[in-house]
């Protein structure tokens, strides 16, 4: 009997997310499923896509994100993702998590980068787990738990210290509680004053949850400027001791004195790759984007503002101009304009191209999605690096590129059957132009949607697709699920 399929798009470019070559086929879809791949000339579907010149892939799994909100506030927060083709991303990165975890008050920065008022009432995994279900979501969710997070809770705000054995237990305790409740890992943001007084021992001890779950351990290092070969080796000490595989976030060399250092931070993490679990994430951009911390600013590196409460008129503006404006120096500008958002141009292109592209690295956006003015990243990410860094540069292979923006991620996070083009995987596909696909947006114009995607569909549903309705190309469905790491 002939394949009856939902969806066939025929005549394609696959290219599969395992780094292998391209083919043209077609492929079909039933329920949330791939159900053929190749020539399916004798079936039969609701609906047939002619795809001839264009291609398509899994759809991209987002590494690195601070999109815990945003998968439950609808196509305004998460359109900026599957009109990039995304369709997973992961959240709780940098040791920001929104839950388990509930604040009468706002917590410190950076955790008020995801957690607007009333947002911090996720008192246990498993009610975050639930309202995902409940609320439905455009992208898949996977989930980490953020130390920081955890460390706020535990240690009632009095976290410029190391943490007592007491709190210690409760942080291990909370963690071992969302493992089971559907978390795949744990994180930290060993940079950022929540998290920096935590010893290692402290995260070893918290992360030894872990070991008997399965879980995964990711890290925002405790530097990545003149001492970022001394927090590799502290973050694999901690993969070590803990037992677990090893996630970098966002690797970089910061400031000017520390470019060209990927020459030493790439060899050091390959050596460990021999003998322990280990990946990183990267960005396509020499500039990242954070809280904003007056004592850690430098004259030689340009800031822009993205968010401010006391002055939402500055987001988009130069920190430079700003304190030139107000006729004061930049910290005592950037004190008046805290609690706030930055973009920090800090590292250097050439860095950028070598760490992304290595074979351990895979593709992460780190958008922060509330910012008023945000970095281009939250919108641009994947096609820039379709476009400018394949097409334009030719620094990789369409075929690698797609692999670190799928199979790499789906293999380093354990996530099963999806990432590949596969017969009985989900039906999470992107199909765009390889020619045209392209980032618009700009640190000047961060929020303008991307080029060259033309559809997306998550579990087999369309999310987003060119030109479609009133919402920027979100079709208005919720099929996305909490995905949960694969535990031998």
């Amino acid at each position: 009997m002939a394949l009856r399929c939902d969806l066939i798009i025929r005549d394609a470019t696959l290219i599969d997310g395992t780094g292998g070559p391209r083919r043209t086929g077609d492929i079909g879809v039933k329920g949330d499923r791939i159900a053929g791949i190749g020539d399916l000339g004798g079936a039969t579907a609701d609906r047939e896509v002619r795809a001839s010149g264009r291609a398509v892939a899994p759809g991209f799994i987002d590494a690195h994100t601070h999109d815990d909100r945003a998968v439950l506030c609808g196509p305004q927060c998460t359109t900026c993702k599957t009109s990039q083709g995304v369709t997973t991303v992961v959240v709780g990165c940098c040791g920001v998590s929104l839950s388990p975890a509930r604040f009468k008050r706002m917590p410190p920065p950076p955790l008020d980068l995801i957690g607007a008022e009333g947002w911090w009432r996720f008192g246990d995994f498993g009610d975050y787990a639930e309202a995902l279900r409940k609320q439905g979501s455009e992208v898949n969710t996977y989930a980490l738990v953020g130390h920081q997070t955890m460390r706020v809770e535990a240690m009632d705000g009095d976290v410029a210290r190391p943490a007592n054995d007491r709190e210690i237990h409760h942080m291990h305790q909370r963690l071992k509680q969302a493992l089971a409740e559907g978390a795949s890992g744990f994180s930290t943001g060993l940079y950022y004053d929540p998290n920096k007084h935590a010893t290692t021992e402290e995260v070893i001890a918290v992360a030894e949850a872990l070991r008997t779950t399965g879980g995964l351990y990711s890290t925002h290092m405790r530097d990545e400027a003149d001492k970022v070969l001394a927090s590799i080796e502290e973050t694999m000490k901690i993969g070590k001791r803990a037992g677990v595989g090893v996630q970098i976030s966002h690797h970089k060399c910061s400031l000017p004195e520390n470019f060209g250092r990927s020459t030493q931070t790439l060899p050091l993490i390959a050596e460990y790759a021999r003998t322990q679990e280990v990946a990183y994430d990267v960005y396509p951009y020499p500039a990242g984007s954070t809280v904003l911390m007056p004592d850690r600013l430098r004259d030689d590196v340009k800031v822009m503002i993205t968010w401010s409460v006391p002055h939402p008129e500055m987001a988009g503006k130069y920190l430079h101009d700003i304190a030139r404006g107000w006729n004061s120096d930049i910290r005592a500008a950037a004190e008046r304009l805290t609690p706030a958002g930055q973009i920090s141009f800090q590292m250097d292109e050439e860095d950028v191209r070598r760490i992304m592209a290595h074979p351990l690295s895979m593709i992460g956006s780190d958008g922060i999605p509330h910012d008023a003015h945000p970095h281009p990243r939250l919108w641009g990410t994947f096609p820039r690096v379709l476009g400018h860094y394949v097409r334009d540069v030719g620094l990789f292979s369409l075929e690698t590129a797609v692999h670190k923006m799928t199979g790499r991620c789906a293999e380093a996070y354990g996530i099963v059957d999806r990432g590949v083009l596969a017969e009985g995987a989900y039906a999470d596909l992107v199909l765009f132009d390889p020619a045209t696909v392209i980032d618009a947006a700009t640190f000047d114009t961060p929020t303008l949607p991307s080029i060259g995607i033309e559809e997306v569909w998550a579990n087999g549903v369309p999310t987003f697709r060119a030109g479609f309705g009133n919402q920027g190309g979100a079709t208005g469905e919720k099929p996305g699920r909490l995905v949960t790491r694969h535990r031998a």
